[in-house]
């Protein structure tokens, strides 16, 4: 549904932004001379990029397809910036030609040379930041009188995204960065794919780097709404929920890298010291539906003299966990908006859209993800690894 909304938008808005544009580069000295004589050049180009994502959305799986995927999501990137500038700027400066009397219009010129030059800086800003994985670092205090004294050292990770896009060069920096910090576990909260497997180039190269992660009582993960095999536009779905289903690939590749993958079920950490329970995720399950247990269901059969960690890729429910006995919730999904301003919208629909959150006496702590999805930037937030420095008192 998103996914055909997103593309109603998008069609709208290249059609809006490609007129604005032509009317500035008539206005613009700069371009006064070769305007007329590129036109056709220039449109035809324009043309090929706006059709782009569309293509890598709708064309039957192929090399082709996952080649515009890759360039689709590059130019959504630069076009997103670009866009909100001339559409910023335009009516603003009409406004400046009209109280000045004049038709003298260069000043169009002026503000569409700005719009793309500030959109393009931004841009490469945002490719180049994304590939820079920080540690953040966390320290939360849980009363359980069972482990009291006891700390643990939870290396989070989350939206991996591995995809059209992806660089190996960032998983290993993950990895590193998670070794450095020689974690007693390490989870990982969903979204390791972006929506299909087989558009990932060399997988091989990707497992073998993840399993080479290590923490004292092993690597777990839960899977998110994207590790499931759909057609995306943008980063969002235009497949329904009923032909979204995760594919023995993707499986093998879990297993290949050496992931704990929890459906969920829930296992003993450190010889009791913890249970980490592991959720199956409630948009997308997998198999074609949503089905999933409810925090009632899945820590029914918990024992609740020990602390209970939840596992899950979105961050809902959390009260519905912190009455069933979760004692902290770790999750991921929101990338802190990814791409600014959407750090500024996330919290306005989640409850903890980012970091360390106490809610209904449990704590949660949502990372901002490894990866990215859509556009291979970030601007406004962090790629991060985040650390959990838990203590029971």
């Amino acid at each position: 549904m998103f996914g055909k909304i997103f593309l109603v938008l998008y069609v709208i808005v290249q059609i809006l932004v490609s007129v604005l544009t032509e009317y500035s580069i008539k206005n613009s000295r700069f371009f006064d001379r070769l305007g007329s004589k590129t036109r056709i050049i220039r449109i035809i180009i324009y043309a090929a990029l706006a059709a782009v994502p569309v293509l890598g959305a709708y064309l039957p799986k192929s090399g082709f397809k996952f080649f515009c995927m890759a360039i689709g999501n590059v130019w959504l990137g630069f076009f997103m910036f670009y866009a909100a500038f001339v559409v910023i700027l335009f009516p603003i400066t009409q406004i400046i030609i009209k109280s000045r009397k004049t038709d003298d219009k260069s000043l169009v010129g002026r503000a569409f040379q700005f719009a793309f030059l500030v959109a393009f800086v931004i841009f490469v800003y945002g490719l180049i930041h994304a590939q820079q994985p920080k540690l953040v670092n966390y320290d939360v205090e849980l009363a359980n009188e069972a482990a009291k004294g006891e700390k643990v050292k939870i290396v989070l990770l989350g939206d991996l995204h591995l995809s059209v896009n992806s660089d190996i060069k960032l998983t290993e920096k993950m990895v590193e960065l998670a070794n450095e910090c020689d974690p007693d576990l390490i989870v990982i909260a969903g979204d390791i794919f972006t929506s299909n497997y087989e558009g990932l180039k060399h997988p091989e190269k990707y497992s073998d780097a993840i399993s080479r992660m290590h923490a004292k009582y092993g690597v777990y993960a839960v899977c998110g709404n994207h590790d499931v095999d759909e057609d995306l536009i943008g980063g969002f779905s235009i497949s329904p929920v009923s032909e979204a289903f995760r594919t023995p690939e993707m499986e093998q590749f879990f297993a290949d890298s050496g992931l704990n993958v929890l459906y969920d079920e829930n296992v003993d950490i450190g010889d009791g010291i913890l249970t980490l329970v592991g959720r199956i995720d409630g948009e997308k399950a997998g198999d074609g539906t949503s089905n999933r247990l409810s925090p009632e269901q899945l820590l029914k059969d918990t024992d609740k003299s020990k602390p209970i960690v939840v596992l899950q890729h979105e961050p809902v429910e959390f009260k519905s966990l912190a009455d069933s006995g979760a004692n902290l919730v770790l999750c991921g999904h929101t990338h802190n908006g990814q791409i600014f301003p959407g750090n500024l919208v996330v919290p306005f629909f989640n409850e903890n859209g980012y970091g360390v959150k106490e809610l209904y006496g449990s704590s949660t702590v949502v990372t901002a993800g490894v990866g990215y999805y859509g556009p291979p930037m970030r601007f406004g937030t962090d790629s991060e690894v985040t650390v959990v420095n838990v203590t029971f008192k």
